[in-house]
């Protein structure tokens, strides 16, 4: 399987994700807090991110995804569900979390 780095803006952040890692799970490793947002957002925006760099690194946006981002309000098309991407292992992939108090991080 293969590895690549995962960064996190705004925070600067790197992490290492393998081969088939789910986007999400891979950024509650390195922010705990984003797990209990997802608790909290209704609309199911809590893995709402912006894919700065490396987007063939990740799986293609499904059907389902793209039918929940169009319900959210300021989707770009660099918007993703951290929760519905699938880490390829391909490229290294910059993630920047929106909404987020990034003091912890």
């Amino acid at each position: 399987m293969s590895s690549v780095t995962i960064k996190i803006l705004p925070a600067g952040k790197t992490v290492e994700a393998t081969e088939g890692s789910n986007l999400f799970e891979v950024l509650t490793a390195i922010e705990p807090r984003l797990a209990d947002r997802q608790k909290s957002d209704k609309d199911g925006s809590f893995g709402h991110v912006f894919i700065q760099e490396g987007r063939k690194g990740l799986s293609k946006t499904s059907r389902e995804e793209n039918e929940k981002l169009d319900a959210i309000v300021g989707v770009g098309s660099k918007s993703r569900l951290a929760d519905m991407v699938t880490v390829l292992g391909t490229e290294n992939v910059t993630v920047e979390l929106l909404g987020f108090d990034y003091a912890g991080l």
